[in-house]
């Protein structure tokens, strides 16, 4: 039975997309990870408790499948702040959020960060 769990859990993985603007913070990249982690020896893993794998996965499919999200459809595809999906994708992007992180620094530390971060590289020239 583990094997077809480990396979199961693999298909997931293919399936579930990866986004590239939430380096480091993206759910495909964690889910990849920690199915890793959980089946460290593939097929042959023992699973301590396979109803909470089985559960799990059937959670994971949910989430990747969209059910709530069709099951339970919005009239509108906005917030009540009238932000749409795309313009949150955008504002989480690990980009823009650095770029936030910048910008709320004061220009001293700015300015110290800048003259004192210097490379090895540039030392030895």
């Amino acid at each position: 039975m583990a094997a077809s769990r480990y396979r199961r859990f693999l298909r997931l993985c293919e399936e579930w997309p990866m986004e590239d603007t939430k380096r480091q913070r993206d759910l495909g990249a964690v889910l990849r990870q920690r199915v890793a982690q959980a089946f460290r020896e593939g097929e042959n893993t023992a699973i301590s408790d396979p109803e909470a794998c089985d559960q799990m996965y059937e959670s994971l499919v949910r989430i990747h499948t969209n059910f709530y999200k069709n099951k339970y459809p919005r009239l509108k595809e906005t917030t009540f702040t009238g932000v749409t999906v795309e313009d949150c994708r955008m504002i989480l992007a690990t980009d823009i959020l650095k770029q936030m992180e910048d910008m709320k620094k004061g220009t001293w530390k700015r300015l110290r960060e800048k003259f004192s971060a210097r490379k090895p590289e540039e030392d030895s020239k």
